[in-house]
């Protein structure tokens, strides 16, 4: 169900303003290289390997299933007018484009939010896809012709089958709120659990520190944790530190953790290098759990 607290982000000014005042201030700056490229075509069926393309899209191979997660590619997110989009740019561009995808079978949507929604990367995505997205956002995916739309409440479970075999996705509860433009706060916000030949991932979509992940260890051992750690200053009623999503992943049993939504668009007042630096210190005495930290690298479990 849907956060029904106002977020304190919202404001007298009209959303659009905001969205405005970000094309206009930013349209001259130039946008920095990805640290690394992938090449998903060397990845392995036979293992689960991830690469973070930048802020929370992650493109996954889970033993052959290929898997995007809120997917943003494009060099801003916003509003899409006719030859622009009106809102925040990127700082650092996508690791890889739409066309450096491989053919993705399964698309996870955690909330409607302009930087995890993104209709333009959506657009360009294959219909055949199945796409799993939060309660109450599919009608936003009405133009985009996905030939199967699945809404996941939280506890809610589907087995999807491909070529390669099933796999299991089921939503859980995070902290967050759903609205796309404020006051559709009716919208929903999820994390999700997959799962496949007795392996475990998390994507933690957008949260503030929370119990839930707690509960997600009786479900058994999770191999990663892909958890954001940006956006929390000021905004900690709803974006974790990345110091609580460390702790929410170790909660959660993970192995190993995979930090995401930072250093792509600037939503707060922390540092460029800040999330990922406190995020490096809190793992400092287990180093070998960290996934990866930079935008383009590809990680593979053992």
């Amino acid at each position: 169900m849907a956060n029904k607290k106002k977020d304190p982000r919202v404001s007298r000014r009209p959303w659009y303003a905001f969205l405005w005042q970000e094309w206009m201030g930013e349209r001259r700056r130039k946008i920095a290289p990805a640290f690394a490229r992938p090449v998903p075509a060397q990845w392995s069926d036979e293992r689960i390997t991830a690469a973070w393309l930048g802020h929370a899209t992650v493109l996954i191979n889970f033993f052959g299933i290929k898997i995007l997660t809120d997917p943003v590619l494009f060099p801003r997110v916003g509003i899409r007018l006719p030859g622009l989009t009106i809102g925040p740019k990127r700082l650092t561009a996508p690791a890889l484009t739409v066309r450096g995808l491989p053919e993705i079978e399964i698309i996870l949507l955690s909330h409607a939010h302009f930087d995890h929604f993104d209709m333009r990367t959506l657009h360009q995505l294959p219909r055949p896809a199945t796409v799993i997205t939060a309660p109450r956002t599919s009608d936003l995916l009405r133009w985009t012709w996905f030939r199967e739309v699945t809404e996941l409440h939280w506890e809610e479970s589907k087995l999807i089958e491909t070529p390669a075999g099933g796999i299991t996705i089921t939503a859980f509860r995070v902290k967050h709120w759903g609205a796309r433009k404020r006051r559709d706060t009716y919208r929903g916000y999820n994390g999700y659990i997959l799962e496949r030949n007795n392996r475990r991932l998390i994507f933690g979509g957008d949260t503030a520190l929370t119990d839930s992940f707690a509960q997600l260890r009786a479900r058994g051992p999770i191999d990663l944790a892909i958890m954001p750690i940006g956006a929390y200053n000021p905004w900690i009623h709803s974006h974790c530190t990345p110091e609580q999503a460390v702790q929410m992943a170790g909660e959660a049993g993970a192995q190993f953790i995979m930090p995401v939504h930072h250093q792509t668009f600037r939503f707060s007042t922390e540092s460029f290098r800040e999330p990922v630096e406190r995020f490096q210190s809190a793992l400092r005495k287990t180093p070998e759990r960290i996934a990866l930290c930079e935008i383009g690298e590809t990680f593979v479990l053992p």
